[in-house]
């Protein structure tokens, strides 16, 4: 239970983050935030954590490695979303 709550918190983190980079921040709300963090965690354990090695925040390993790797695939959840909706990536 204890670390469902801390994924939403650090996945709410991380897509703040990833939405500051990708300057959509003024458009998110916190529940967008998380749902952007923990969509991108899971993303960026089946794409990068293969080619980087390490995992994501969902396997409950809150190591800087995972938490990088979580980020980078809340980022590129974003690209993509921004890709779809207006055709060009920030």
């Amino acid at each position: 239970m204890l670390t469902w709550i801390l994924i939403i918190i650090v996945g709410g983190i991380l897509g703040w983050l990833a939405s500051i980079v990708m300057r959509t921040d003024a458009q998110q709300g916190i529940l967008l935030n998380i749902v952007v963090g923990i969509v991108g965690a899971i993303l960026g354990g089946l794409l990068l954590a293969p080619l980087l090695g390490g995992g994501s925040i969902t396997s409950g390993d809150f190591s800087l490695p995972n938490l990088l790797i979580s980020l980078l695939g809340a980022i590129i959840l974003l690209a993509i979303v921004n890709l779809v909706r207006r055709g060009s990536v920030r």
